[in-house]
């Protein structure tokens, strides 16, 4: 399945906020638990429980300690208390936000629960992931579960498993490979290479299972980390202090020991929109989701290791948007529908009637009108197909290639933008109540 960039990033840099006392334990007999998530634009969204309400978190090595988005008023729900008001920083070249620090929650993964656990609330309702992800995201976890327990994310099965340290037995595996971490602000980082122009380079990277990318570099002339002639300008993502863009090129190889992935995407942050992630010593980018899930992962904080065995996704090739188009669910519209319920009383169609194809002809039809999800247009690449068509942002997706746009989820219609270079698109569009049809063939960016 082709797989492609989510384009909203958010990374915290709340560093040195403190650690509760109180840590993560497993309620069961073996001290370990299996948890089922969904994988969504290579991110892990893993149910959570917060005082009694459960909910759907983005894991993310990258992130302190525990976000909640604010934008529905969940913490009224959730019963936070305890609160005083801080000011957090993170990417982007924008201001900091404010959020509401509290303690004293109940914090539950699966079995694992925590009786004292601090979060923050942030009221920007910019910062609400759910419209990019298609799905409901209401907050973001990191570091307070692997800090305390060895998480094993199975990207390939969809499964973490949180176990206790002292119950965790490591299996013989002569195919993985085992990097040393390093911490900094409880964010973990290890030191791997890259080749670039043929030169291979050491680089010190964070682990950022919160972002979807493939490989983030800072540009660094003397090291020879910069782009190569082959590549276009993007908009890379949001983080918490504005938007961020840069360019995406490919490297040669990004080399895990003996693990090796070949011409790999990257993308080259504009500087000042990283200014604070590069205040780490040595820092030379980040390696994410659609890295990330290639492999099967143990976490294990507590002796400062990650270990990595390739799974069935390794070998799938990297590819860009082809488009140009970057949308986003923008609530729901409402769609004229046969219904089908009338219209099988009315000529006595039965459920094997049509799976027969019996053709019944009727002359008096009955609509109905459903709420369906809208997809909008929020980012459109200069001189991408989509673009030179005659698209625009703020157009509304009507339909792909003659088919209802509210038939697919937000992640089906966007993989159609991966699809091999030269493929057609249709796309019909609502403009300010008028309804569009524009056509392209996708293409490689650069």
């Amino acid at each position: 399945m082709k797989r492609f960039v989510f384009f909203v990033k958010v990374i915290f840099l709340i560093g040195n906020l403190g650690f509760s006392q109180d840590n993560f334990i497993i309620q069961n007999k073996h001290k370990s638990d299996k948890i089922k998530f969904q994988l969504i634009n290579n991110l892990i969204i893993v149910p959570v429980e917060i005082n009694g309400v459960t909910l759907s978190f983005l894991l993310d090595t990258g992130v302190s300690k525990p976000i909640i988005f604010n934008y529905l008023n969940v913490s009224d729900t959730l019963k936070i208390k305890n609160t005083e008001s801080i000011f957090l920083r993170g990417l982007g070249e924008g201001e900091s936000v404010e959020a509401l620090k509290s303690s004293n929650n109940i914090l539950k993964i699966g079995d694992a629960i925590k009786l004292n656990q601090e979060l923050y609330a942030i009221y920007d309702a910019n910062l609400n992931l759910a419209p990019k992800l298609g799905f409901p995201v209401h907050g973001i976890i990191g570091n307070d579960i692997f800090k305390d327990l060895i998480v094993e994310i199975n990207y390939s099965k969809k499964y973490l498993k949180l176990t206790e340290p002292e119950a965790y037995r490591y299996k013989k595996c002569n195919s993985c490979e085992t990097f040393n971490l390093e911490f900094h602000n409880s964010k973990p980082y290890i030191d791997t290479e890259i080749t670039i122009k043929n030169k291979q380079i050491p680089v010190k990277l964070l682990i950022d299972s919160g972002g979807s990318d493939a490989l983030w570099l800072f540009v660094n002339d003397s090291l020879g980390i910069k782009s190569s002639n082959k590549f276009f300008n993007d908009f890379l993502g949001h983080g918490l202090s504005g938007s961020i863009y840069g360019k995406r090129s490919k490297i040669d190889a990004l080399h895990l020991k003996s693990l090796v992935l070949e011409n790999a995407n990257v993308a080259y942050p504009d500087s000042t929109s990283v200014l604070y992630a590069r205040m780490v010593k040595d820092r030379n980018g980040s390696l994410a989701g659609n890295v990330l899930r290639r492999f099967n992962w143990v976490f294990d904080y507590k002796n400062a290791i990650a270990t990595l065995k390739k799974n069935a996704y390794f070998k799938e090739p990297f590819s860009y948007n082809k488009s140009g188009i970057e949308l986003a669910h923008d609530g729901f519209r409402f769609v004229k529908e046969v219904d089908d319920r009338i219209l099988r009383e009315k000529v006595g169609i039965s459920n094997n009637d049509a799976a027969m194809n019996n053709i019944k002809v009727v002359s008096d039809m009955h609509y109905k009108m459903s709420l369906k999800p809208a997809y909008l247009i929020v980012e459109l690449r200069k001189n991408s197909p989509a673009e030179r068509a005659g698209l625009l942002i703020n157009d509304v997706l009507i339909s792909i290639n003659n088919k209802p746009s509210h038939q697919f989820s937000l992640q089906q219609i966007t993989e159609e933008f991966y699809e091999d270079s030269g493929k057609r698109i249709r796309l019909k569009v609502d403009r300010n109540g008028k309804e569009l049809t524009f056509s392209f063939n996708l293409e490689d960016p650069y």
